[in-house]
């Protein structure tokens, strides 16, 4: 296996250990996920409070991403992601706990979403900044693209898993599973002992979050990145959000019917992860972002006319291909061209900008679904993806991505 290869990044040890352990904390996540989703729409039937399960999750990301990315650049990685997995699971034990004491109510489900997603948001920049220190650069967008999989094998698998255990055994062993999830990646990170070639450089807070802005902003592939990612998670939230109302409103489906929706969206995914790069390379990323959002609004607003389930099931896995695609050339953008610095605040602001937009086109197209409807309300945002590709113009990304090029960019 040459340098380079898609698969290379397993030739790192720590490397597979932190995926595989990742693997194994996503699928609980989606497990959780589906069981959080499906348990809102049985204690409330408004699509508000529906789309809130996953604006409490990405929210936190929004809200938390600058000083998770500033802690990221000034203390040790592999403890910021320890603090943070911990945190995670102590959430999800008591959720778990509390669904068993039947004591949950709408309000104590968006809580504890929302302190996982807290836990997410801290841990997610440094994570993304230590994979410089498991992999070497030339392998850098092969491992992206593999953590791109990672979450995508979970979710294509997960939340079927999910659906039936919420059906057998009640929400209650969804959370408690996910709870459990953690202790590997747990484990691993305690194991670890990164060497950073660039080590943390301490500074006050509020003075490094201030400087990593300025160096993105002042960074022409990074600014173009964030700002398009932001428009992509605002305009792109109307199936993510409302996918628990295609299956309950539109099909009039069961959790298992949503959980093969999911599942569909999760293959998809893989399908476009294993693809991005190579077509990143052979048509730069611009053409591969437009492309990615174009195929996303059709098969948005496939799920949304869908008559049946087994057309909505290839809306989603042709949306979830291009979900990914969209999100891994905004990811890999900004890894390469954020200086070494600054790389966790400037991944934090990539987090910031791509949830945070979905957070708030959760809520925003929630809020639309609540007055005029659920397929409505995603052919709404199955256009605003359609006249979102007009950014290119002012904020074009750059050209083909190849390995020297990626290498000269880090």
């Amino acid at each position: 296996m040459r340098q380079g290869d898609a698969f290379a990044p397993f030739r790192q040890p720590v490397f597979r250990a932190i995926w595989l352990a990742t693997l194994i904390s996503n699928f609980g996540a989606m497990i959780q996920s589906t069981g959080a989703a499906w348990m809102m729409t049985s204690l409330t039937g408004s699509p508000r409070m529906v789309a809130l399960v996953q604006s409490s999750a990405t929210l936190p990301i929004m809200l938390l991403a600058l000083f998770a990315g500033a802690v990221a650049d000034s203390y040790d990685r592999r403890r910021v992601m320890l603090v943070a997995q911990f945190v995670m699971l102590a959430a999800s034990a008591a959720l778990a706990v509390l669904t068993w004491l039947h004591a949950i109510t709408p309000a104590v489900l968006l809580v504890c979403t929302l302190v996982v997603g807290c836990g997410t948001a801290l841990h997610g920049p440094s994570w993304q900044a230590s994979i410089r220190a498991q992999v070497p650069i030339e392998d850098l967008p092969a491992a992206v693209a593999l953590n791109s999989i990672n979450f995508n094998v979970a979710r294509s698998v997960g939340p079927a898993v999910g659906g039936a255990l919420m059906a057998l055994f009640g929400a209650t062993a969804n959370f408690t599973l996910n709870a459990c999830s953690y202790l590997g990646l747990i484990v691993v990170l305690l194991r670890w002992k990164p060497r950073f070639d660039h080590p943390p450089q301490r500074e006050p807070l509020v003075a490094a979050i201030r400087s990593g802005i300025a160096a993105a902003y002042a960074t022409p592939p990074v600014r173009c990145a964030l700002l398009r990612g932001a428009v992509f998670g605002v305009t792109g939230a109307g199936l993510w959000a409302l996918m628990p109302l295609v299956a309950h409103d539109l099909l009039h489906g069961t959790q298992a019917d949503f959980g093969i929706i999911l599942g569909a969206f999760g293959l998809g995914s893989i399908a476009g992860a294993t693809g991005a790069t190579r077509a990143r390379r052979r048509f730069g990323t611009e053409r591969v972002f437009a492309g990615g959002t174009l195929l996303y609004a059709a098969g948005s607003a496939g799920a949304a006319l869908s008559p049946t389930l087994g057309w909505t099931v290839v809306a989603a896995a042709l949306a979830g291909s291009a979900w990914v695609t969209v999100l891994s050339t905004i990811n890999v953008t900004v890894q390469m061209a954020a200086p070494h610095a600054v790389i966790g605040r400037c991944l934090a602001l990539y987090h910031m900008h791509a949830f945070g937009g979905l957070a708030v086109g959760s809520f925003l197209w929630g809020n639309v679904a609540e007055r005029i409807g659920t397929q409505t309300a995603i052919l709404l945002s199955a256009a605003g993806l359609f006249a979102s590709l007009l950014l290119a113009i002012p904020l074009p990304l750059p050209g083909v991505i190849s390995i020297e090029s990626e290498e000269a960019l880090a």
